[in-house]
């Protein structure tokens, strides 16, 4: 397909942030009834499905793979099957918020601890007024509350999940129970988006985006949630990509 790029076994969707917005807005209003899954990939979790097979399952099963983080890019690039540009989960999560003004669209997030998740639907109520919230929930949850959990998602029929519960987890956690979520449109992963909307975490400065330095920028600053890897082990996974993608013939 003219549209997909293969990084490493990874088919990376070559359409732009607002292809990609208007793709995910026609599946949602279209509603239809199977639930579409987007992935967004940086070069760590690329490198993670090489030895991952549940991580490879889960990568072959998606709708939708967007290129997230400036790696990637390279990589396509040095293919010769260029990609335009990244496509973030945080900018997709602000697209897909704003289409869900517009249109009324129904949101559930699961993910993040209590207070941010909190603070965080208090600024989408704030700032997209017409932005239905289905529910939300603190991402530190044990096996008993997760059957409540996935309750009140079936019971709420989100048009729209947001899981930031890190990836791959949030991944794998969809696609541990995608068969429950009946009534979801679409799902996908934003990382510590919610942490940034919330006001925890400073976004990136405009001149870190524009030299695409937003992953040194939330390895100096952003906090790590406690069970996660340090992100300076995380960034150790960038020269072994680098190595795989643009150095070995």
């Amino acid at each position: 397909m003219n549209d997909i790029v293969s990084i490493l076994g990874v088919p990376f969707s070559k359409l732009t942030l607002e292809e990609t917005t208007l793709r995910l807005a026609e599946q949602v209003q279209n509603r239809q009834d199977r639930l579409f899954h987007l992935i967004t990939a940086n070069p760590e979790i690329t490198l993670a499905s090489q030895t991952d097979e549940l991580l490879q399952e889960i990568i072959s099963s998606a709708d939708l793979i967007v290129p997230d983080g400036i790696g990637i890019v390279l990589a396509a690039r040095r293919k010769g099957q260029p990609i335009p540009e990244r496509v973030t989960g945080y900018d997709l999560l602000l697209r897909m918020l704003e289409k869900g003004n517009e249109l009324g669209w129904s949101f559930y997030f699961l993910g993040t601890d209590e207070i941010t998740s909190r603070q965080a639907v208090e600024k989408i109520n704030t700032s997209y007024p017409q932005v239905k919230i289905a529910g939300r929930h603190h991402g530190f949850f044990n096996a008993a509350e997760e059957q409540g959990i996935l309750a009140d998602i079936q019971r709420s029929k989100p048009d729209v999940l947001i899981l930031a519960m890190g990836a791959p987890y949030s991944d794998k956690w969809l696609y541990k129970h995608k068969q429950e979520l009946t009534g979801v449109k679409l799902v996908f992963g934003v990382g510590g988006s919610l942490d940034v909307l919330s006001g925890k975490v400073k976004p990136a400065p405009v001149i870190w985006k524009k030299l695409n330095l937003e992953w040194a920028h939330r390895l100096l600053f952003a906090p790590v949630a406690k069970g996660q890897k340090s992100r300076w082990r995380r960034q150790s996974a960038l020269p072994k990509f680098v190595y795989r993608t643009m150095l070995r013939k």
